[in-house]
């Protein structure tokens, strides 16, 4: 049912709708991926800082549907900046695959592995320990090795923003096949959207709905096109990014839910008309902008509105 593809530089094609699993509770992930995977999502994004590939691996296997029929996304966490095969084979170890469809740069914040925590380790100060002598396009180079070897089908970023990714792109053989953000009707980044089109790399959405308690199905512009289009709100949302070739994570755990976001979406990206697409664009800068996802993490990552 999955069928909507965008095309990426890597010469591969992503499902345009994949399901999310970042906050997905333990011991429910395994149950949601195997639900998704039967209501038709043919996409499945997870991350090693997730802690739960073990489960997305799960899933997978007991859907019955063959790995090669589904779009796997994984993540390089911080600590592994200057060790990009390790993170990568413990990911690969976790889902019992032994390739990703797509990996990306969790982060473009290389952090010093020092036991403090595994996930964010602290200085002394409590600030987060940055790796500040390693250089982000080393990172790039060590996808760009998993790639050559076959591990991976193609590498990108997540949480880059234009500065960021000319940085890498100024060392780069391979150029990033997408770049993951918040993208949602309150934090659009038309600007940055446009900008990664330009250089052919695909924009791909978590969060579309927002994040917790999010607003925005409480959005009176969304809700009142929804009523016009005969849609959910969510619908709206979702179709809102889908009509503007973003690749979209909705996550949910809730059976009724995983499957609705997928028809929904669809139905949406058939219904919105142009001029709603233009009022929806507006949502934000009428006053409404607002980002969900701002870790503290003490350097300028080139993000406008952040903060």
């Amino acid at each position: 049912m999955s069928s909507h593809l965008i095309e990426l530089n890597s010469g591969e094609s992503i499902p345009a709708i994949g399901l999310g699993t970042w906050r997905s509770k333990p011991h429910e992930v395994a149950r949601a991926v195997e639900i998704a995977l039967e209501k038709g999502y043919r996409h499945i994004d997870c991350a090693w800082a997730y802690g739960n590939e073990k489960e997305v691996g799960e899933g997978l296997r007991a859907s019955g549907v063959p790995r090669s029929e589904v779009f796997i996304t994984s993540k390089l966490w911080g600590t592994y900046h200057r060790r990009v095969e390790e993170c990568l084979n413990e990911t690969l170890a976790n889902l019992g695959t032994d390739y990703l469809d797509l990996y990306l740069i969790h982060w473009p914040v290389p952090m010093n592995p020092n036991g403090n925590d595994p996930m964010i380790p602290k200085r002394p100060d409590g600030s987060r320990d940055l790796d500040e002598s390693w250089d982000i396009r080393d990172t790039w180079k060590g996808m760009e090795e998993v790639l050559k070897k076959g591990k991976v089908k193609s590498i990108g970023l997540s949480n880059c923003s234009e500065m960021m990714v000319e940085k890498i792109l100024t060392t780069a053989n391979v150029i990033p096949a997408a770049n993951q953000l918040e993208l949602h009707l309150y934090n659009p980044q038309h600007k940055l959207v446009a900008y990664l089109k330009s250089k052919g790399i695909v924009p791909q959405a978590y969060s579309p709905l927002g994040s917790m308690n999010s607003p925005l199905l409480q959005d009176e512009v969304a809700t009142n096109i929804a009523n016009t289009r005969q849609l959910k709100t969510s619908d709206v949302l979702l179709g809102y990014l889908l009509r503007k070739d973003i690749v979209i994570l909705p996550k949910s755990t809730n059976p009724a839910r995983i499957e609705a976001n997928l028809i929904g979406a669809l139905e949406a990206y058939k219904r919105l008309t142009a001029e709603d697409m233009v009022v929806l664009d507006n949502v934000a800068a009428n006053g409404k902008q607002k980002r969900f996802i701002m870790p503290p993490w003490g350097i300028d990552l080139g993000f406008e509105n952040w903060g």
